[in-house]
């Protein structure tokens, strides 16, 4: 129970220490701010081209859902509306909960409708998730060919050129050691490894975190159909070119027009910086940086602020919208899948 309490008493500092230096790298970005200016710009904004941003928001997430199915294809011909609605759900989960459930919640909602295992879903998000990062890669590295960043020398292009390096390596590392676990020999070093972490625990638990390690290696599967595969690659591209016209669609609204490279780059950035806020759980970082490097462009601090808060807006509000409706369709209650995801949660660090 004492460990209970230290390790929410460490999360809770954590979490006042990742808010406090938000606000200091928030601040920091807005020194030069001019509020009334800042209401002069809001104001004065074209409305169009926000309507499409939400738009291009869904595009992505349907994209997601097609590339979804090809990877579960061979266990479930599952249509990409029902995929969809549980992609959408899962983010609004982790809206209103502190932890990300979201893998958790959109693989339970499949499998209940379904009749697949959470396990294997989740192993099919995983893969999904790494070919994502492997695409990602390849623009990140297209990002550092084409970009003319006002200082090339500085320490934004030499963290995305580590960051790239980093993740090249992690992406395909686990790729391939996800293939492996599916070879007989794999599986058996993995029994063995589930069952040396679950020793303390009663024998049927040992056996349940085996077979729950066996069915999620089951879910790491390429389609045998090369067209699908195809799909999926196509997907994962078309996904990061909606990706990169996020602030093209909102820099219209105030007469800001940069060059493709440019939109590239700052895709690349925020997408790090996405993983090193939540990592440190930084609130706010992800603004900071977005004003930051739209600054680097020669964008004033002012318009800056209004195009990323209109951006985490969109996304925002199109996700409550869509992954609410598509709870309210299927007939669930935001308690069931908060309450499906927790106890997904619990499982997993009881079995293994």
């Amino acid at each position: 129970m004492t460990e209970v309490v230290e390790g929410r008493r460490r999360q809770r500092w954590w979490a006042a220490g990742g808010a406090i230096a938000g606000l200091l790298l928030l601040a920091w970005a807005l020194r030069n701010f001019d509020p009334w200016r800042f209401l002069d710009i809001v104001t004065g904004a074209t409305v169009w081209p926000l309507l499409i941003l939400p738009l291009a928001i869904i595009a992505e997430q349907i994209l997601r859902a097609i590339k979804w199915r090809q990877l579960i294809y061979s266990l479930r011909a599952v249509g990409i509306g029902r995929l969809f609605g549980a992609l959408m759900a899962g983010y609004f989960a982790n809206m209103v909960t502190p932890v990300r459930v979201s893998p958790l919640v959109r693989a339970w909602l499949v499998a209940r409708l379904e009749g697949l295992s959470v396990s294997t879903l989740l192993a099919t998000i995983v893969f999904e998730r790494l070919i994502d990062g492997l695409v990602f890669v390849g623009f990140a590295g297209l990002a550092l060919l084409v970009i003319r960043f006002p200082d090339p020398d500085s320490n934004i292009i030499q963290g995305v050129a580590w960051g790239t390096g980093g993740s090249l390596v992690a992406f395909a590392g686990l790729i391939v050691a996800l293939v492996a676990l599916r070879r007989e020999k794999g599986r058996n070093l993995l029994a063995g490894l589930v069952t040396r972490l679950t020793a303390r625990l009663p024998e049927k638990w040992r056996h349940r975190g085996v077979e729950l390690a066996h069915l999620f290696v089951d879910g790491v599967i390429w389609p045998s159909a090369p067209w699908r595969g195809g799909v999926i690659i196509a997907s994962a591209v078309a996904i990061k070119i909606i990706a990169i016209s996020h602030f093209l669609w909102v820099g219209l609204a105030f007469g800001v027009v940069l060059g493709w490279a440019d939109y590239l780059f700052i895709m690349v950035f925020l997408s790090f910086l996405v993983i090193l806020a939540g990592t440190l759980r930084i609130i706010g970082g992800v603004a900071a940086g977005a004003v930051f490097v739209l600054q680097g462009f020669g964008i004033d601090v002012e318009t800056a602020l209004a195009m990323t808060l209109l951006v985490q807006a969109a996304s925002i509000l199109t996700v409550a919208f869509c992954g609410a409706a598509a709870l309210w369709l299927q007939g669930v209650s935001l308690s069931a899948v908060l309450a499906a995801g927790k106890d997904q949660s619990d499982k997993g660090r009881r079995d293994g």
